[in-house]
């Protein structure tokens, strides 16, 4: 009998220790904690000692950080797209910030997915989606979408996906709304001691280093310590619910900083995120870099997120969805490369397209006429914006700052390694030129082969979106993107055989082709333009109107041409949104803004005017000093 008990407690032991290293079914629960607007430049334990993240720095030294995540776009709505969807913009069309871009009725919000899965689903409470009918596909996508909503609310038992999104760290309190306004909301909240003070950090050397400057840029730091507090009263909450212990928690930012030259801004300061991933101590094995403060270089993207949850959610992810799975019981294969996109914010119309390798960021501007600070109505509002273009116009910056007021190179490439805030094109740099070429041609692979639907004017986008989704679209045969990438490779390149190509273009049989034409010619230098006045004039009677809109902008601006001024003026006050952005958009680059003052004015006071013309129209106003630029004269 004895021996039979002790037989019995010796299998008891073995079945309980092999079921305690056998890989748990149990479902995680799955905590998202975003913050607004964040480059891990300003962050503790990226690295930065006069910043004041305590919660974030602790999670990271117990979790497992990341140091090249990267968002697939550089302003919010295009980037929570490409989450919510599992696909990247340039492939749905969706990259235009707060556009409405039908996708394909089987592209559900990934949430939806893991609802299937038994997960209760919670969003507190940002989504800024760029599909058609954004409500439906929020409430298909998620339980609860509301300022009230998380984990408490689920059933007893059931496992819970839940996203909070923290604005304290938004462009908003960094630099957009007054002063006042962000002391009240941001710096009167913090007790003295957590401050920090305006001559205790280091400016970024593309900033004029004065205290007006500083000023503005200790609203960066007290905003992201507000939101150290915040994600600590959250994963406190978590805990004192006694959810910890099961629940894997995820940090990371929408895109990068929201300061001049970083959001909307198609370079490492734009793109890049902190990125932080913490398991409890049941779920570690679900980690393949370990817990406890581990670090790694491995190169994440946004269109990672929706694949990887839903693996942890153990459902099956859907065909459309390619990016990598992070983690889990099957990690995919490291990515080598990156590639990620940056289009319209608010109204200011812009194209980059970028490859990085983790160290190396390579970016193709294809509108390089527009300046790194482009106007933007809703940056313009803003004390600092205002205080560095009184500088430039004063002459008091240094070449580095000026040159965000100039127009950009075509192609940036930068050690974003050894040039942390990237000073340092390295383009025409000899020792980098085999890097350049690989890096040209790994992004020019992916454009032709993911068929980047953004090359289409926005104006075409929305006219094809009546009818099928741009997603869909582009795999067909209509869409020519070999001739129509040839076309826009061009875009400046300012070489004779570039020019002759693109005057060539102008009367190509694709409107598409031509339109690239004429934005490629809106970047070629005054004199060889004299060559092709004959031809550019006859462009503006093109019958697809973004050519004739870009080619007029070209006359107007290099010949004084009239009938040019006519042809804009005409565009100005056209009842489609997108064409009298287009119109005015040229206008914020031309070098006599005088003649279009009416017409601007009235093109804003238009019955069925949206917001993006209508800022539009208010940012040309302000640049002549004929509209107040603060927030109460956004739009």
């Amino acid at each position: 009998m004895q021996l039979r008990l002790h037989k019995f407690w010796a299998l008891s032991l073995l079945v309980a220790f092999v079921s305690s290293c056998a890989p748990s079914n149990e479902k995680p629960n799955i905590l998202w904690i975003t913050i607004e607007d964040t480059s891990p430049h300003f962050i503790g334990c990226y690295g930065n000692e006069d910043a004041k993240t305590p919660v974030i720095d602790q999670l990271a030294s117990e979790g497992v950080r990341f140091t090249n995540a990267f968002s697939t776009g550089t302003v919010c709505s295009p980037s929570r797209t490409a989450i919510i969807t599992g696909v990247k913009t340039y492939k749905t069309g969706t990259g235009n910030h707060r556009s409405a871009i039908a996708v394909p009725e089987y592209m559900k919000g990934y949430p939806y997915y893991l609802q299937q899965q038994g997960y209760y689903t919670s969003n507190n409470k940002k989504t800024d989606y760029n599909v058609g009918d954004e409500k439906a596909y929020t409430a298909e996508a998620w339980h609860e979408c509301a300022d009230t909503a998380g984990w408490w609310n689920k059933a007893e038992g059931q496992p819970f996906f839940a996203v909070f999104n923290f604005m304290d760290s938004h462009q908003s309190r960094t630099m957009t709304h007054t002063y006042a306004w962000y002391k009240k909301q941001v710096l009167t909240k913090l007790p003295e001691e957590e401050r920090i003070a305006e001559n205790d950090f280091d400016m970024p050397p593309f900033y004029n280093d004065t205290p007006k400057m500083r000023k503005q840029f200790a609203r960066v730091y007290n905003s992201l310590k507000l939101t150290d507090n915040k994600v600590g009263a959250l994963l406190q909450r978590l805990e004192a619910d006694g959810l910890k212990d099961n629940t894997i928690i995820f940090f990371y930012a929408d895109h990068g900083e929201g300061i001049p030259r970083g959001k909307t801004n198609g370079i490492n300061l734009g793109y890049r995120v902190p990125f932080i991933a913490w398991f409890p101590e049941k779920f570690k094995h679900l980690s393949p870099w370990g817990t406890g403060g581990v670090v790694t270089d491995e190169l994440v993207s946004f269109e990672d997120l929706a694949p990887t949850v839903i693996s942890l959610a153990g459902r099956e992810i859907p065909k459309h969805m390619t990016g990598r799975t992070m983690m889990g019981r099957k990690p995919s294969k490291e990515a080598e490369h990156l590639v990620l996109s940056s289009d319209r914010a608010d109204n200011g119309i812009d194209m980059v397209r970028t490859v990085t390798n983790g160290k190396y960021v390579y970016s193709r501007n294809f509108m390089p006429y527009l300046p790194e600070v482009r106007y933007i109505r809703y940056m313009e509002i803003s004390d600092i914006k205002q205080q560095m273009r009184r500088d430039y116009e004063q002459n008091k910056l240094n070449d580095v700052q000026k040159k965000l007021f100039e127009a950009r190179a075509h192609e940036y490439l930068y050690n974003i390694e050894d040039d942390e805030w990237e000073l340092n094109n390295l383009v025409n740099d000899a020792a980098h030129q085999e890097l350049l070429s690989d890096m040209r041609q790994l992004l020019k692979k992916e454009m032709l082969e993911s068929r980047d639907i953004l090359l289409m004017p926005e104006y075409e986008l929305e006219l094809l979106a009546d009818s099928i989704p741009p997603y869909e679209y582009r795999l067909g045969a209509d869409y020519a993107i070999d001739e129509i990438l040839e076309s826009a490779w061009l875009a400046g390149d300012r070489t004779d055989d570039a020019l002759v190509k693109q005057i060539n273009n102008l009367s190509h049989a694709n409107q598409i082709v031509r339109y690239w034409a004429a934005v490629g010619l809106r970047s070629q230098s005054d004199d060889v333009l004299k060559r092709y006045e004959e031809e550019i004039k006859q462009a503006m009677s093109d019958d697809y109107a973004p050519v004739a809109i870009t080619t007029a902008a070209i006359a107007y601006n290099q010949f004084a041409d009239e009938n040019a001024e006519a042809l804009i003026k005409d565009y100005c006050m056209h009842s489609d949104n997108n064409l009298a952005l287009m119109a005015i958009h040229y206008l914020m680059y031309v070098d006599n803004k005088m003649p279009f003052v009416d017409t601007v004015k009235a093109s804003r006071e238009l019955e069925g005017r949206d917001y993006n013309p209508k800022a539009a129209a208010v940012d040309f106003l302000g640049s002549l000093g004929l509209m107040p630029n603060n927030p109460s004269y956004r739009q």
